[in-house]
């Protein structure tokens, strides 16, 4: 139904991530926006399937603390159905589009009719998307992509979690470098993607990946 074997995996581009008044903001997020504007029209006219991870939080999130250390626990941010939480326009994923919930475990028919549409909003309750939805595994497995183009924020946590975890269930992992943006003072993972097999790529060069 969808250009074979090609998923693109759209990384929290949220607007408390992604806006300097958010709550969470990675500074610089508004100089990737041009590029993620770039990348969502390209996945609409070649017809590629999209999955956009987002955060969705509760109150009593293990992921929320008012003492955060940066590495396992973060300030409050894209709070459950707050405007945080919702995808800035140039990513906002058009309908229709399945919505898989974290709190919440679906049928192997379920799970087959999500990966039917273009677009799947995957809600997590922490950074990475395996351990934050119970059913991301699932989803994969049913797409079973070969190649996965990477792209949002941050660079230092939730971008690295799905690279890496997407890279070590044996998918070739390409990461769009010019539409990512990092926290500050928290280590940057670039030795260790290379150590995975994760390639680095411009959006300018993404045609000579594709096949």
């Amino acid at each position: 139904m969808f250009t074979k074997d090609i998923l693109f995996w759209n990384v929290d581009t949220q607007i408390d991530f992604m806006n300097a008044k958010g709550k969470l903001y990675a500074p610089g997020a508004e100089s990737i926006q041009p590029t993620l504007k770039q990348i969502t029209s390209f996945a609409s006219t070649r017809n590629i399937q999209v999955i956009n991870s987002a955060d969705f939080h509760f109150e009593n999130s293990g992921e929320l603390s008012n003492n955060p250390d940066f590495i396992t626990t973060f300030p409050e941010h894209c709070m459950a159905n707050t405007k945080g939480a919702d995808y800035i326009d140039e990513t906002n994923p058009t309908n229709p589009f399945a919505e898989v919930l974290w709190n919440q475990i679906y049928s192997e028919n379920e799970i087959k009719s999500f990966t039917e549409q273009r677009n799947i909003i995957i809600r997590k309750d922490a950074f990475d998307v395996f351990e934050g939805n119970p059913n991301t595994e699932a989803i994969v497995k049913q797409i079973n992509p070969k190649k996965v183009f990477i792209y949002g924020v941050t660079t230092n946590v939730c971008v690295d979690r799905a690279a890496i975890g997407l890279a070590d269930r044996n998918i070739s992992v390409f990461v769009i470098e010019d539409a990512i943006k990092e926290l500050p003072n928290i280590p940057l993972p670039f030795e260790n993607w290379t150590k995975k097999g994760i390639k680095r790529i411009s959006f300018s060069e993404i045609e000579k990946y594709l096949d």
